[in-house]
């Protein structure tokens, strides 16, 4: 269903880490689309360069991790464009190392921003769309949000944390004619596994070198060679939020899609070995 604003644009869009990446790309892609698109990030200006000059885009300076920025930018958004449709909860990094490996400052650090930053951002727009009584809430995890790797293990528990999150807005939001749903992509051609948006642990344990280790120097290679293209993925974002009935949850990439069917059959199959013993416990009648 198409919202046609006060002000001609199609939606509102509020996108968090607009900055580069697939932040930058969804801004896009919406812009182009037709819609108002409040842009943020930690720098302005470079919001404003990358995205250029538009009466369609108000970059703001935004530190998800600080509440009190979050609801400035929300009323900034407001009161430029009197109302927010579509939020992008987007901005997040990673870690890579074996739990042990990572240490208590990088893991804090990261569900600072990745979860309890969403949970800033998330907080604050709601109450504007609870008073338009319409609104979808879009927040970005990944393929490690469904199921979890070895060297992953810290950045998957927050995606699988955002995953939560996202099931109980869907519930919550549903009556309130609010849309919740969590986006799950998978390896996109993109600087997620470069120094700016991916914290690697600097304590190496020999005994994870054939599990964490590998998996870091996997993503060596798989750097600016991974299979998903990004600016598919902002065109998927677009018509995500044209659906009249959006899911609560998209995958998008065919690894994605694969691992999230190994999963389920690994579940199912150890599911049914131990039944017996998981209904062992109830009260007998």
């Amino acid at each position: 269903m198409v919202n046609h604003t006060n002000n001609g644009f199609k939606r509102v869009w509020f996108i968090t880490g607009a900055s580069r990446g697939l932040g930058a790309l969804i801004a896009q892609a919406a812009l182009a689309d037709g819609n108002a698109v409040v842009a943020t990030g930690r720098n302005a200006a470079a919001i404003a360069e990358r995205l250029g000059q538009s009466p369609a885009l108000l970059p703001v300076a935004l530190d998800v991790t600080n509440e009190a920025q979050a609801k400035a930018a929300v009323q900034a958004a407001v009161e430029r464009f009197g109302r927010i449709d579509v939020l992008v909860n987007n901005a997040g990094f990673g870690l890579l190392g074996a739990i042990e490996e990572s240490s208590d400052a990088d893991v804090r650090r990261m569900y600072d921003t990745n979860v309890f930053g969403l949970l800033n951002i998330t907080r604050a727009v709601l109450p504007v769309m609870r008073a338009q009584q319409a609104g979808h809430v879009i927040n970005m995890s990944s393929i490690g949000g469904y199921r979890s790797v070895a060297g992953f293990g810290a950045y998957c528990s927050t995606k699988f944390a955002v995953e939560g999150l996202t099931e109980a807005l869907h519930a919550e939001l549903k009556p309130l004619g609010i849309h919740a749903t969590v986006v799950e992509p998978g390896y996109f051609r993109t600087d997620f596994l470069d120094a700016s948006s991916l914290v690697v642990a600097r304590n190496v344990i020999a005994d994870y070198d054939e599990t964490s280790g590998n998996v870091r120097r996997l993503a060596t290679s798989l750097n600016h060679n991974q299979p998903g293209n990004p600016e598919k993925l902002a065109a998927a974002m677009v018509e995500l939020a044209d659906a009249q009935t959006p899911p609560l949850r998209l995958a998008l990439g065919t690894d994605t899609l694969k691992a999230i069917a190994e999963k389920n059959a690994y579940v199912t199959q150890e599911t049914e070995t131990w039944k017996a013993l998981s209904a062992s416990t109830d009260f007998s009648v």
